[in-house]
């Protein structure tokens, strides 16, 4: 038998494995790198973050990644070179944080790697009948498995493609395994770049659970962040958007969007979101202030994510977990309160998970599986 195949069997019999999970999202923080003791598979799973960072990338580093991230027209030459160089730097981050944490890699049973998100196109918005859904993932897990010694397993956009998803969100799983609840009934709410949830009834109600983007998460915002205040990311906790107020003709015109119109359950990306997009209507409000736009920016991700819950759910949530950057932005947090009064509102932290975590801990579920 092929070693390699005998190795990953040997894995697959051990009572608890080692699994690091690797996540780089659409905002190009950098590197989320968890650490996880998994054992078992499927409802049967128990997991734990035994280690977590993010490595940030440098500024020279987002640079050569945004050439080629989210455009329609980008240097084939580029994309060809920076497939490889992104594996290699991510192996090279994996290394520096084994050796921080004194683990060695033959310790580490396998890599799960997301990788970096350069195009999502499912085919509600490529509308073209002659393909199927389509999004292409960077990070080759081949130069990753190499430059770590550590067997590597990628590509899971790519594997749900091709059973007829759209590739996204792939969140679900991670729900469904860690976090339903024998009676509760559960929203699980992620706010990155875009934002989805999970709708988990309770495991004794016999429903399914659903799953969808519900919109932008803070890529507008941030977009509109750093263009308008050099140096800064993001707004931090929603100090900015705080000091504004909702302007009900922008919101109208945000909230025309194609995707908002299209059916349950559906996924976005930086391709329909983004500051092209905010920039072109934005010119229809030359006096607005920048406060009152990021005021505006909030409602809008706040307002989907309600529209979703109540597609989903009728009403019939009794908690929302939130996770993921926008979980710190406490205007946005407290403009959702407004929107679900009686509802608890949470961190995922709450449920023993590190929020910060949690989509690196999901791909290294999937490699478990």
């Amino acid at each position: 038998m092929n070693p390699y195949i005998e190795q990953l069997y040997a894995i697959a019999q051990k009572k608890e494995r080692l699994i690091i999970g690797l996540m780089s999202g659409t905002s190009l923080d950098g590197l989320d790198i968890a650490l996880c003791r998994i054992s078992g598979y499927g409802n049967e799973t128990k997991a734990a973050v035994v280690q977590f960072e993010t490595i940030p990338y440098s500024a020279e580093e987002k640079q050569i990644i945004r050439t080629v991230c989210s455009k329609e027209a980008i240097s084939l030459k580029q994309l060809t070179m920076i497939n490889p160089w992104l594996a290699i730097l991510h192996a090279k981050m994996i290394n520096q944080s084994l050796g921080k944490w004194k683990i060695h890699s033959s310790d580490v049973d396998l890599i799960g790697s997301h990788g970096q998100t350069i195009y999502h196109a499912p085919k509600a918005q490529h509308k073209d009948d002659r393909f199927p859904n389509a999004t292409l993932q960077i990070a080759d897990g081949d130069h990753l498995a190499v430059h770590t010694g550590i067997i590597c397993i990628s590509d899971f956009r790519q594997k749900a493609v091709s059973m007829g998803g759209e590739g996204a969100p792939l969140a679900f799983i991670a729900d469904e395994i860690l976090f339903r609840h024998k009676t509760e009934n559960r929203i699980l709410l992620n706010i990155g770049g875009i934002a989805n949830i999970t709708w988990l009834p309770s495991a004794d109600s016999g429903e399914n659970l659903q799953t969808s983007d519900t919109g932008p998460g803070n890529i507008l915002m941030d977009s509109f962040v750093q263009d308008k205040f050099p140096g800064e990311q993001f707004d931090t906790g929603g100090e900015i958007a705080g000091k504004g107020k909702v302007d009900p003709a922008l919101l109208k015109l945000l909230m025309k969007h194609v995707f908002f119109t299209r059916p349950f359950p559906k996924t976005t990306g930086v391709e329909e979101f983004n500051l092209d997009f905010l920039k072109e209507i934005l010119k229809s409000f030359p006096a607005i202030s920048n406060e009152d736009i990021l005021a505006t920016l909030i409602e809008v991700t706040a307002s989907s994510v309600q529209s979703a819950i109540e597609n989903c759910t009728n009403g019939k949530h009794s908690s929302i977990y939130i996770s993921g950057g926008g979980a710190k932005n406490a205007t946005l947090v407290e403009s959702l309160k407004t929107k679900f009064p009686g509802k608890r509102i949470l961190d995922l932290n709450e449920l023993g998970v590190n929020g910060d975590a949690k989509e690196a801990l999901l791909f290294a579920l999937l490699a478990n599986e």
